[in-house]
């Protein structure tokens, strides 16, 4: 199962804004991978606002550098849509995702990061905050 084979962590919490806004930091040790999903809400009329890779070599990103080509635009008529970044074998150990916005225009979004393809199976746990559960040929029934 999915759930069994990936970390799962918050890369941003819901929020509208016109600030930048930079994710949570990944440690990619022992992951291959990861896949950022971007939930919008709101994204204002006119607003210029994107999502691109940052890595570094430091745990707390004080080296963070923008990954060329990784920027997704944002239409401002993205609203309530879904945009995803994957990101395989990034260069450095840590990574986030960051939200540029234009500064005067709101835009309201949450981040999801996927890490995948771990060097060691079962993956241990997800982030802090996520919990779920996998099912196998479920009966029908109550749920």
């Amino acid at each position: 199962m999915i759930s069994e084979d990936v970390k799962i962590s918050q890369g941003l919490a819901y929020a509208s804004g016109t600030a930048d806004r930079n994710g949570a930091t990944l440690d990619m040790k022992g992951y291959d991978g990861v896949l950022a999903i971007v939930q919008l809400g709101t994204v204002a009329a006119g607003a210029v606002t994107s999502v691109k890779w940052q890595q570094g070599a430091a745990a707390n990103l004080s080296d963070a550098a923008d990954l060329a080509g990784t920027a997704v635009a944002i239409a401002d008529d993205d609203d309530s849509g879904i945009k995803y970044v994957d990101l395989y074998q990034p260069r450095e150990r840590y990574v986030r995702l960051v939200v540029d916005k234009d500064g005067s225009n709101a835009c309201a979004e949450s981040v999801t990061y996927i890490q995948y393809k771990a060097k060691h199976q079962p993956v241990a746990a997800h982030g802090t905050g996520v919990a779920g559960e996998a099912h196998v040929a479920p009966a029908e029934g109550t749920a």
